[in-house]
């Protein structure tokens, strides 16, 4: 006993304390600012390979967005990329950012039904699903249930069954191999349910959108009730979001 409190003292916390004022550090990218200053707005469209800026006036869509930086490398004194990591939204349309936007909330409170507060503020199952991605969502998922940022202790865990899920996470452009799978995985999930896209492939399909090897019809059928976005999402992205929406 008196070794295992010594490795304790030693060690210190672990975990940290609140996850919810964190404050992270370049080269982290998150929330994006633009400024109104005047550019070159066709070449500053386009260099981004994924078509997430838009002009007139310039946007960034978070949902298509890489976070490589390449806008704010060539256009600094456009666009900057803040440590701000609470980026993920219940609304689509608020991952767009305008130019000259200076809210930090994309979140719609009014927006989310009272039946997931009532049902998922204390405990939260999610089945994760890989719709053909990369294997770096699912690292930082993996990473959101370690010591350090323990998203156990809100009661919010992954399950091995859909059937003793409460939701549904996906990743992955949704290709045409796993499309069935993920339908099935969903209709296993009792109700009710909730359903999260987690990181730009999952979102807008990424560098893989027009691809011939994906297939995102499903995603016309289902009720889509968070994006998280990201290149992949860092877990504080991650729990934060869960947090906002359900509690």
């Amino acid at each position: 006993m008196r070794r295992e409190l010594k490795i304790l003292i030693h060690n210190g916390k672990q975990y940290i304390p609140d996850l919810k004022n964190v404050s992270l550090r370049p080269p982290f990218r998150g929330l994006p600012e633009i400024s109104t200053a005047k550019v070159d707005e066709k070449a500053l469209v386009a260099i981004c390979p994924l078509g997430a800026i838009s002009a007139g006036p310039i946007s960034l869509d978070l949902g298509k967005c890489a976070f490589c930086g390449e806008c704010a490398f060539a256009f600094p004194e456009k666009i900057k990329f803040t440590t701000n990591y609470k980026i993920s939204s219940n609304k689509r349309a608020h991952l767009i950012i305008k130019e000259g936007a200076t809210s930090t909330n994309l979140m719609d409170g009014s927006a989310i039904p009272k039946v997931v507060k009532k049902t998922f503020s204390k405990s939260l199952k999610l089945r994760q699903v890989s719709a053909g991605g990369d294997n770096s969502c699912e690292i930082e998922l993996g990473a959101a249930s370690n010591a350090n940022f323990d998203m156990g202790r809100f009661g919010i865990e992954f399950t091995a069954s859909p059937r003793h899920a409460d939701g549904i996470v996906i990743t992955g452009p949704i290709t045409k191999n796993s499309a069935n799978a993920l339908q099935i995985a969903y209709n296993a999930i009792p109700d009710p349910k909730i359903v999260v896209l987690c990181g730009v492939d999952a979102i807008s399909g990424g560098i893989f959108d027009n691809s011939n090897a994906i297939e995102r019809n499903i995603l016309n059928t289902l009720k889509v009730d968070l994006y998280i976005p990201g290149n992949p999402p860092h877990p504080l992205t991650f729990i934060n979001a869960l947090l906002d929406y359900t509690r």
